[in-house]
Order: structure tokens, then sequence, then C-alpha cells
């Protein structure tokens, strides 16, 4: 790939929409917010805690997940979390961020959820005016713990309504399907929330099936298990369900043998809404424009399916109809003047 073409990926206007905050914990950012909380690490140093990164599934990625949320402990530090993402994300072309914070994560060691939700607003309020991108928060249930867990949650943050858009599903997939939490969805749709919710990572197509005709998504998290299932696929394709993708993190807990292997294409072949995303991007190896540039070199992807894959994005996201079509309009115009 030449300079060029990686500069133009990096600059395409972009919306992410899979995108866990506690999975942007860079190891130096977390060295530095153990020490100010006065927190001591099981790894001696930032080069000894990257070489932890070695995952070989989903479980072992989420264990040393968890052991790096526990330093979150102060408003601020959710603050810096969030603002250090922001900002590595708009160096990557994003304009646009829907993106998930896992509160159960924190309240069940102790931390009140306004403590967490107000430290991730403030960045975002601030970022929507030094960096001009536009972020917004889905509040994911934690599909490991039971759903009285998840109920007790939708409650804690009813309160805070004003500072989240969405209600999502994440962690470990296999073992806990989407009817799990019928109760805390149909709860949620009440309050006036949008539903997504990670299906058919690791778990079968199934689980996809039971998001969208039990949980009433509107997007699902990965999809790739959905291509094991033509009647789904079709179902997809006919509704325009989203599926926000990522490459990256695919690979990284061997979900895919290598990058060649990525169902994006297919999906696209099959009209489906794919998008590409970051997820935990800290852990993984990559941001959004990462991720593109890897499945550019890996897929061979023209420039034309880079820049339907942006406007996917947009396509994709829970904005209004109008500020969609400015930002459709905004790649034509990148594009043209890129050219030029």
């Amino acid at each position: 790939m030449t300079p060029r073409i990686a500069q133009f990926i990096m600059r395409l206007p972009k919306a992410e929409l899979h995108l866990h905050i506690e999975g942007t914990f860079e190891p130096e950012l977390m060295f530095q917010i153990a020490e100010r909380n006065n927190i001591k690490l099981k790894y001696d140093s930032v080069e000894e805690l990257k070489e932890a990164y070695n995952f070989n599934n989903l479980q072992d990625f989420l264990d040393i997940y968890y052991q790096g949320a526990s330093v979150l402990m102060k408003e601020q530090d959710f603050y810096d979390l969030t603002w250090a993402y922001l900002r590595k994300a708009r160096s990557q072309g994003v304009h646009v961020v829907e993106m998930f914070f896992d509160p159960q994560t924190h309240t069940d060691r102790g931390i009140p959820f306004a403590t967490v939700i107000d430290g991730i607003h403030r960045a975002i309020r601030d970022a929507r005016h030094l960096l001009e991108i536009d972020a917004r928060l889905i509040m994911s249930f934690l599909r490991h713990l039971p759903e009285e867990s998840a109920l007790e949650t939708l409650k804690q943050a009813i309160p805070h309504k004003d500072k989240f858009f969405a209600v999502g599903l994440d962690s470990s997939e296999v073992g806990n399907p989407p009817s799990k939490f019928q109760n805390v969805y149909k709860q949620a749709h009440k309050q006036g929330l949008i539903a997504v919710a990670h299906a058919g990572e690791e778990g079968p197509a199934d689980y996809v099936w039971e998001a969208l005709d039990l949980l009433k998504v509107r997007r699902i998290d990965h999809g790739n298990r959905a291509l094991d299932d033509k009647k789904l696929i079709k179902e997809l394709a006919k509704r325009q369900i989203p599926l926000t993708t990522c490459p990256l993190s695919n690979l990284k807990l061997r979900v895919i043998k290598n990058l060649e292997d990525h169902p994006i294409r297919t999906m696209i072949e099959h009209d489906l809404l794919a998008t590409i995303n970051s997820d935990d991007p800290a852990y993984f190896g990559g941001y959004i424009g990462d991720n593109y540039v890897a499945m550019a070199e890996a897929l061979k992807l023209t420039k034309y399916e880079l820049i339907n894959l942006a406007k996917n994005s947009f396509k994709a996201s829970f904005l209004s109809e109008d500020d969609k079509y400015q930002y459709l309009k905004n790649i034509d115009i990148f594009v043209e003047e890129y050219q030029a």
C-alpha cells in the first residue's frame, strides 16, 4: 500500500459504531492512572503489560480487560480515558462515534454510576467543541452476569438518561444468549432507548435471530456467524440491519485465522449493511483507521469500496436522516478535493 492511499484512508471521514471505551485503555495511561490512585498493577512495566496482550480467545482478553478497568476510580480517570480515545479517533478520520461503556464493570467494585458516566460525558462534551467530534453513549449490559444485575443497572441509569441514548449487550457470548435479557430490554424500550446487541461473534446465528426477534435490536455488533444461515442473511439484507464488524479484534481473538478470511466482503456481496470498527483498539492492535488499512491490504479493497464502507458507517449510525445526508455529502466533497 502506498503512503498516499494510507493517508487517504486515515483522513476519509468515518463513523465508529463498535467501540468499548474501557477497551481503549493504553498501557501508558493505565500505569499513569494506577500510580495516581496508588494502585499496584501486577505488571512491572508497560512492556510487560503489552506482552500480556497475547490472547488465545475472548475469555483470555476479558480477564485482562477487567484487570485494567480496575484502576479507574475517579471521575477524572474516566474523563482522561475518554479524552485520550477521542483525540486518537479524530486523528484517524472519525467524525461520529457511538461508543459503549460498561457500568457494571465499575459499580460491581463500588464505583458510583454517576462517577463513571459523568467523567465520560464531560469528555464527550469537551470533544464536541474542541475536537469537532460528535460522540454519544451506549450503555452495555454484561451478559455473563444475571439479568437481575442488568435490571438494577438500568434502574441506576435512568436519572442519567440525558447522557446516553441506547443499550447494548457484551462480554462472554457463548452460553449467554440474548434471550437471557428479554426483560431488561423490554424495560429499556419503555424508556425510549434504542437497542443493539453483540451477537454472532463466537455465538451461533441463532443468537442473532434472538437479538432481532426477542430484544428488538436495530443493529447487530459483530454478526460474523450470521453468514451461516441463508434465511438470516436475507432477513438482514431486507431490513438493512447494520453489522458492526471488527477485523483486528476478530484476528486477535482468533474468530478468524487471518485477515484474508474476514467475511466483510461476503457480507457486502449479500447486500448487508456492513461496517468496519475497532472494538477494543488498545488491546487488539489498531484503531479504526488501522482496521481500514488492514482490510484494504488483506482484501485488496479498491478506493471505491473503501469510500462505500465509510458511507456505510454513517448510514448505519443512529443520526437523524438530515445529519446522515450531510456526512455523506461531506465524504463526496472530501474525495473530490483529495483527488484534485
